[in-house]
């Protein structure tokens, strides 16, 4: 169980980077936003693929990134309307 939360992680803390080096302008999020990110991403973008393309979809690193993008620029956004 220990190693299945660690490598969770892991994953989403690589997920969560590569997404915030894809959104463009600064982001607020720390180390653990950006594995929460991560992690939210990957669970979002196996949720789209598998309504897109049926029940025996699972998803890979690129719907897991484009997932962390969507989260990372929804936290952006709502982040800067606090101080806009």
């Amino acid at each position: 169980m220990v190693a299945y939360l660690l490598s969770l992680a892991l994953f989403g803390l690589i997920v969560g980077a590569v997404a915030r080096l894809l959104v463009p302008g600064p982001s607020p999020l720390g180390i653990l936003g950006t594995m929460a990110a991560g992690v939210a991403g990957s669970f979002l973008g196996g949720l789209a693929g598998k309504l897109l393309w049926g029940d025996t979809y699972s998803p890979g690193w690129i719907m897991s990134i484009l997932g962390a993008m969507v989260v990372v620029w929804a936290v952006t956004r709502r982040r800067r309307s606090y101080y806009y």
